[in-house]
């Protein structure tokens, strides 16, 4: 008998990719709503959470 596989993601990552899905569903719900077009606001998105999953790697510790 096989043990079962371990975790996909540790909690530390899930946690990281979770208040990054956050921060860019944020920013771009205010960049839309501040008058940019939908691509555009997407794109702010995907910098923020690009962004802040560097921030979040860095302060959330190991």
């Amino acid at each position: 008998m096989t043990p079962p596989p371990g975790p996909l993601l540790s909690v530390r990552a899930a946690v990281v990719l979770l208040l990054a899905g956050v921060v860019g569903l944020l920013a771009g719900v205010l960049a839309y709503l501040a008058g940019q077009p939908l691509p555009a606001a997407l794109l702010v998105s995907g910098g923020a959470v690009g962004g802040s999953v560097l921030l979040f790697h860095t302060l959330i510790g190991r």
